[in-house]
């Protein structure tokens, strides 16, 4: 929906509020006028419901408001003395419209010092079971969001296993664009595998459809910080079109941008830079791409032996080599991750003949932007757009550049052999609406990422990984639990220079020092 499109539809939800509440704002000894004013209209009836005025806040915060609202529903009849279960299920099953029929047909009055406990123990814990819900949900989509590392193209620097806290404040807040969804779930809710969100699942109708209309428009938070070379960053995966992420894809599926699969790849490209990669090394502006010291970038190897069968534990604890290697013949080992530290320690392996980085010399046709004899290893120079600026559009730069026009930046293309044509028309240029970035893991012959895809619009940006709360290592089962977690990993920052250092005796110290302390007051108190 457009910008337009929502202010009418919020005129409409104010002029519905005002026929079904004005004769109770009367009732509250408030002027009936008072129920037409958006947003002070709110105010009042936090007022009138005897609940703090920043609760209209909340009503506003798309997800949040879909919970806010049957709680403001079920206050607004208990303010009237309707507080049985019957009036409750009422107001919920008929989506508060149950307030008309008092408003206009029962004779209620204000009830101005309502208690506002429960008279009974279930309903004390669904409002605190609510409470918590929406804290959690401001939370997880505003300040900080939980992820889980699934795959192995940033090893190294994050691993398999690990558990982080991904930052939303750093790069800027995202609003929620899907308004009508499940708080604190993606894409599906588990178990049952169905869509957390009301969206129109046909790929031919979702940009007509009313379930699309229910999206808002594109907004961001202010930062701390841009996303500078070498950040890792999370993102909604841009080409994701799998219909479950918890299953293989079994057709096409037309997402909203904030429900499409999370990312975690490095950022090494920014908007207005011309990246190229030579025999899998970034150039940026023909400068090669200096990595920070965390980073350490992994390629496949072909290694001759002696024949000498190499032993899986060697490979496994001293050279940490965790993404698999496959035996080709009794002379020969590949590797399908190894770093410079690890080639050169497999070097002096008397077992090892020689070893030699494995280059990709063939074109590879699913290399972006598909047009190219481009591969793996070898590609660009690619400019990757930056708001503001023009780029010249012909048959050639239109390859680099259609889905940014056609899809993320919501424009009609038509391209018709050297004809291009932008919302009906001719165009020989064009001036980009947002930034782009491009990313990439660092187990360079292990990660989908741009060059696979392309760039990343700056409105798939979630935020940035900062802290890892938890790691466990995948090759080794829960029998020995304590062998499993990795704990030299837990409570380590993501960002940062040197060696990465764990605070988690810290946070124990901390735990220990808040029940210490709780259990002393709690103790003085009950001597009081």
């Amino acid at each position: 929906m457009t910008l337009y499109q929502w202010f009418i539809f919020f005129l409409i939800i104010q002029i519905v509020h005002f026929i079904g509440t004005w004769k109770l704002y009367e009732k509250a000894g408030r002027k009936s006028w008072e129920a037409a004013i958006p947003v002070y209209n709110a105010i009042v009836l936090m007022k009138i419901i005897n609940r703090p005025s920043w609760w209209t806040i909340l009503l506003f915060v798309p997800v949040i408001n879909l919970i806010m609202f049957p709680v403001v529903w079920v206050e607004t009849i208990r303010s009237f003395g309707k507080k049985t279960t019957l009036d409750t299920v009422l107001v919920l099953f008929t989506l508060g419209l149950y307030i008309y029929y008092i408003n206009y047909t029962q004779d209620v009055t204000h009830i101005k010092d309502r208690s506002l406990v429960s008279p009974t123990k279930t309903g004390d814990t669904i409002s605190s079971f609510l409470f918590a819900i929406i804290v959690a949900t401001l939370v997880h989509t505003y300040v900080m969001q939980p992820f889980t590392i699934p795959s192995s193209s940033l090893e190294k620097t994050l691993l398999i296993g690990d558990f982080l806290f991904v930052s939303k404040f750093h790069y800027g807040a995202r609003t929620p664009m899907t308004t009508v969804a499940a708080p604190m779930v993606h894409d599906t809710i588990p178990i049952i595998n169905i869509k957390s969100y009301l969206y129109d699942d046909n790929e031919e109708t979702a940009k007509t459809s009313w379930k699309n209309k229910l999206q808002l428009p594109y907004f961001r938070f202010p930062g701390f910080e841009k996303i500078e070379k070498n950040d890792i960053v999370v993102f909604n995966w841009p080409a994701d079109t799998l219909y479950n992420m918890y299953k293989p894809a079994d057709r096409r599926y037309c997402k909203p941008v904030d429900k499409r699969t999370n990312y975690v790849k490095r950022c090494v490209g920014t908007p207005g830079d011309s990246l190229s990669v030579r025999n899998g090394v970034v150039f940026i502006d023909g400068k090669e791409l200096i990595l920070s010291d965390r980073a350490k970038p992994q390629y496949s190897y072909d290694a001759k032996t002696d024949g000498t069968e190499l032993d899986r534990t060697y490979l496994l604890k001293e050279l940490n080599i965790t993404d698999g290697f496959g035996y080709i013949k009794a002379d020969s080992v590949r590797f399908f991750a190894l770093t410079e530290e690890n080639m050169q320690r497999l070097k002096n392996n008397p077992s090892i003949k020689s070893i030699k980085r494995n280059i990709s010399e063939q074109e590879d046709p699913s290399i972006f932007p598909f047009t190219k004899k481009w591969n793996l290893d070898n590609l660009g120079p690619i400019y990757i757009p930056e708001a503001g600026k023009t780029v010249t559009l012909n048959r050639e730069s239109i390859a680099f550049y259609k889905k940014v026009i056609g899809e993320y930046e919501g424009n009609d293309l038509k391209i018709n052999g050297d004809e291009i044509r932008i919302n009906g028309q001719i165009a020989k240029s064009y001036t980009f609406k947002q930034d782009y970035y491009y990313m990439m893991g660092d187990n360079r012959h292990n990660s989908l990422d741009s060059r696979f895809w392309g760039f990343v619009p700056a409105d798939h940006i979630v935020g940035k990984p900062v802290f890892i709360w938890m790691s466990l290592d995948q090759n080794i089962g829960w029998n020995k639990a304590i062998d499993k977690i990795r704990w030299d990993r837990m409570f380590t920052t993501v960002g940062g220079d040197g060696e990465p250092y764990s605070y988690f005796k810290f946070f124990l110290i901390a735990l220990v020092a808040y029940f210490g302390i709780s259990y002393f007051m709690k103790k003085k108190r009950a001597k009081s």
